[in-house]
C-alpha cells in the first residue's frame, strides 16, 4: 500500500510543469495594474478630475440658437366685411439667438469649483486606500502561500522518518527481533504522514490560487515559484513615531478630513444662497412669413364681387433685447434656513467622525504593537522550542533502535517536532502580517 502513495507523490511532483519565477514586488506590481477595484478607482478619479471644472460652475454664458418654421391655414368668411371670402396659407420661420451670463449669485461659482477640487482629492485619497489595502491583501497572501510550502517541507520531513521506521521494522522483521504489531503500526504512521503532505499539498496549490485571485490574475491555476522567504527580521519600532506617523498620514484620516472640508463647502454653499442674483440677458430675432392664397371682395350695391390672388410677399421683422436682471428671495418658506442648520449639523458629524476615527486607529496602532512585540517574542520561543524538538528526534531515534522506547513514544515525539515546525511558521508570518499593518496604518505601506 505504502509503495502505491509513494507512487502517487511522485506522479504528483512530476506533474508539475515549468513554473514561474514570482518574487514579492513583482507580484505587488502585478496587482497594482491588474487588480480590478483599483482599476475602478482609478477610473472615478478620472471622472472627478474631468469634473473639476469651471464649465460645471455658471461661471460662463450661455449661448443657445434656434428656428421656429411654421405652416399655417385659414379659411374665412364674412359677409359683414369687404373681404367676405379669404383662403390663405402663410409659411413662416424664425431664426432667434439668446445670451444669458450669471454675473453673481454670491460667491457660489467660486465655492461649487472649490467642491469639485475637494472631491477630486477625495477620489485620489479614495485610490490610495484602495492600493495600499491591496498591497497589504498581496503581501498577505504571499507570505501565506510561502507558509504552506514551507509546511510541505515539515511533512516531507515527518514522512521520511517514518519511511525509515518502516524499513527499520522490516530488517528487525527478517532477523526475527520485529512483530505485526510494530510493523503494522509503522505502516499505520507511514499512511497518516502520507495524508498530511498531500493534504497539505492541496492546501498550498490553494493558497498560490487566492495570491494569483488578490493580484488580479484571470488564469489562477498557473504554476508559480514563490523566491522570497519568510524570515525573522524584527525592527525596533518607536511608539511616539508612529503615532505621529499615523496623524499626519493614514489615509482614512485623510479622507476624512477631506469629507468635513466638503461638508464646509456645502454650509457656505446654502449660506450664499441668502445673496442676491445678478445676471445679463440678451436675445435677438428674425421672423419671415410669406402668405399666398385669394380673397374675395364685395363693395355693395350693383357692383359686382372680385377675386384676388395674394401676391405671396414676404413680411420681415427683426428684434433685439439686452438687459440685467438681479433677483433676490425674500421668503422661501424657512426652507433655506433649514438646509443651513442641517448643512452645520453635518459639519459637526464630519468632525466627530475624524475625531472619532483618529481615538479608534491611535488604540488600534498601540494594540497593533504591542502585539508585533509579543510575537516577536513568541518567534524566540519557538526557535528554541524546534532545537529542543530536533535533539529529541535524534535522541528518540537512536533509543528506539536501542529498544529503550517503544514505537507509541517515538511517535509522539514526531509529532512534536512537526507541530514545533508548524508553531514557528505561523509565528513568523503573524509577525510579518502584524508589520504589514503597522505600515499600513501609519501610511508607510506604498512608499
Amino acid at each position: 500500500m505504502h509503495q502505491l502513495i509513494t507512487l502517487f507523490l511522485c506522479l504528483l511532483c512530476s506533474c508539475v510543469t515549468a513554473q514561474e519565477r514570482l518574487t514579492l514586488s513583482e507580484a505587488i506590481q502585478r496587482g497594482l495594474e491588474n487588480n480590478y477595484q483599483i482599476r475602478i478607482a482609478v477610473s472615478e478619479l478620472e471622472v472627478a478630475r474631468n469634473n473639476n471644472d469651471y464649465a460645471l460652475t455658471q461661471k460662463y454664458p450661455t449661448i443657445s440658437l434656434g428656428i421656429n418654421p411654421g405652416v399655417g391655414y385659414r379659411n374665412q368668411s364674412n359677409p359683414a366685411s369687404i373681404v367676405v371670402q379669404s383662403t390663405t396659407t402663410s409659411y413662416t420661420v424664425g431664426p432667434s439667438a439668446s445670451l444669458n451670463w450669471v454675473i453673481f449669485n454670491g460667491g457660489r461659482i467660486r465655492i461649487n469649483k472649490e467642491r469639485l477640487k475637494t472631491l477630486a482629492d477625495l477620489s485620489a485619497g479614495q485610490l490610495q486606500l484602495q492600493i495600499e489595502n491591496t498591497v497589504q491583501d498581496i503581501i498577505n497572501a504571499y507570505y501565506q502561500a510561502v507558509v504552506q510550502r514551507e509546511q510541505i517541507d515539515v511533512r516531507e520531513r515527518v514522512l521520511a522518518l517514518s519511511r525509515d521506521r518502516i524499513e527499520y521494522q522490516n530488517v528487525r522483521k527478517e532477523f526475527g527481533q520485529g512483530g505485526t504489531f510494530d510493523e503494522l503500526q509503522a505502516r499505520d504512521a507511514y499512511l497518516s504522514d502520507s495524508t498530511n503532505l498531500v493534504v497539505q499539498r492541496v492546501t498550498y496549490r490553494n493558497a498560490v490560487r487566492n495570491l494569483l485571485q488578490v493580484m488580479g490574475n484571470d488564469e489562477l491555476d498557473g504554476e508559480v515559484e514563490l523566491t522570497d522567504d519568510l524570515v525573522y527580521d524584527p525592527t525596533d519600532y518607536d511608539r511616539a513615531a508612529l503615532e505621529a506617523q499615523l496623524l499626519a498620514t493614514n489615509r482614512s484620516l485623510q479622507n476624512l478630513l477631506i469629507n468635513r472640508d466638503l461638508a464646509a463647502l456645502q454650509t457656505r454653499l446654502v449660506e450664499a444662497e441668502r445673496k442676491p442674483v445678478i445676471g445679463f440677458g440678451g436675445a435677438a430675432g428674425y421672423d419671415v412669413a410669406v402668405q399666398t392664397g385669394t380673397q374675395t371682395f364685395e363693395f355693395g350695391g350693383d357692383q359686382p364681387g372680385r377675386q384676388q390672388e395674394l401676391p405671396g410677399v414676404a413680411a420681415r421683422t427683426l428684434s433685439g433685447s439686452v438687459g440685467f436682471t438681479a433677483s433676490y428671495l425674500l421668503f422661501d418658506g424657512g426652507n433655506r434656513r433649514v438646509r443651513t442648520q442641517s448643512a452645520r449639523l453635518q459639519e459637526i458629524t464630519a468632525q466627530l467622525d475624524y475625531q472619532s476615527a483618529q481615538q479608534q486607529l491611535r488604540a488600534a496602532l498601540l494594540n497593533t504593537l504591542a502585539l508585533y512585540e509579543n510575537q516577536a517574542e513568541i518567534i524566540g520561543i519557538t526557535t528554541q522550542l524546534i532545537e529542543n524538538a530536533e535533539r529529541n528526534i535524534e535522541i528518540a531515534e537512536e533509543r528506539f533502535r536501542g529498544g529503550t522506547i517503544n514505537s507509541f513514544d517515538y511517535r509522539q515525539i514526531q509529532l512534536n517536532y512537526a507541530n514545533a515546525e508548524t508553531q514557528r511558521l505561523n509565528a513568523l508570518l503573524n509577525l510579518k502580517n502584524t508589520e504589514t499593518e503597522l505600515l499600513r496604518v501609519t501610511g508607510q505601506i506604498v512608499r
